[in-house]
């Protein structure tokens, strides 16, 4: 039994590798474990396709977890090129043609749910739902706590994210885990933080068909909660979730939680 236990774990590890796939002009790197509904895990400015180790954890059976490096971000290869939020969202819709997926949920935190709201704007019939966590439908209401997150060097970025990401009770713990930030040149740096102060949709919410639920911590200093009570009350088809107290770290800090009220949403009963 021991035996057939490693196993099974092996092949789980080997299923959950990195990997990467021609997908229009980039090589992307991607992790795709579990087998079920294709849920597109979609990284935050500062991280990459290693962000969603937690929560990926939780999610359980059921769920094809994919996470994926933007341009710029982890084992991706992309021209040296400024780019949009519009080219961030045509690259995801082209993933999902690169692994044969007619259409996925997308779930996307911070930046990432900056890029699956212009997915869902640009390609309607590729998007089966939205999960934004801890996300924003404009740059400008994060104000002066963004602009000083992204000022910051990779280092003093390290530092600080305990305090930005998570509750004061569980700063020293979750600070202590490997972190996701990715290390980047200033030239890469630079494009991405150019397409994170173009994101701008309040005036177009109402444009987005796909259902949506919203998950958003009530402190979050990042995306402040107001963002998230906008977006229940534009997007037709969406219902906003509150963690008291949560942070810009929801995903990892809460991921038990969120995982749930994910598989409730994707109505993937409990195994």
């Amino acid at each position: 039994m021991a035996t057939q236990k490693v196993e099974r774990e092996s092949a789980e590890s080997a299923k959950s590798a990195s990997s990467t796939v021609r997908a229009g002009e980039l090589v992307v790197g991607f992790i795709d474990s579990g087998e079920g509904v294709p849920l597109v895990l979609v990284h935050g400015g500062e991280s990459d396709r290693t962000q969603f180790a937690t929560l990926r954890s939780r999610l359980g059976a059921g769920i094809r977890a994919i996470s994926y490096d933007q341009r710029d971000s982890g084992i991706t290869v992309n021209p040296p090129v400024p780019y949009s939020l519009e080219v961030l969202a045509d690259d995801l819709v082209a993933l999902l043609d690169a692994l044969g997926l007619r259409r996925a949920h997308l779930l996307g935190t911070s930046f990432g749910g900056a890029v699956a709201q212009h997915a869902a704007l640009r390609h309607p019939e590729r998007v089966a739902s939205l999960i934004l966590v801890a996300t924003t439908p404009s740059y400008a209401m994060g104000g002066e706590a963004v602009d000083e997150l992204l000022n910051m060097t990779h280092d003093q970025r390290r530092n600080a994210v305990a305090d930005f990401f998570f509750t004061a009770g569980n700063q020293a713990e979750l600070h202590a885990r490997p972190q996701t930030l990715t290390a980047r040149d200033p030239e890469q740096s630079a494009r991405r933080h150019a397409v994170a102060r173009q994101h701008e949709i309040r005036d177009r919410l109402e444009r987005i068909a796909a259902p949506t639920l919203v998950v958003h911590g009530t402190a979050d200093r990042l995306a402040p909660y107001a963002g998230a009570v906008l977006m229940e009350e534009r997007i037709p088809n969406a219902e906003l979730r509150s963690i008291e107290g949560g942070r810009h770290g929801i995903a990892v800090e809460f991921a038990d939680t969120i995982a749930r009220w994910v598989r409730e949403y994707l109505g993937v009963k409990a195994a």
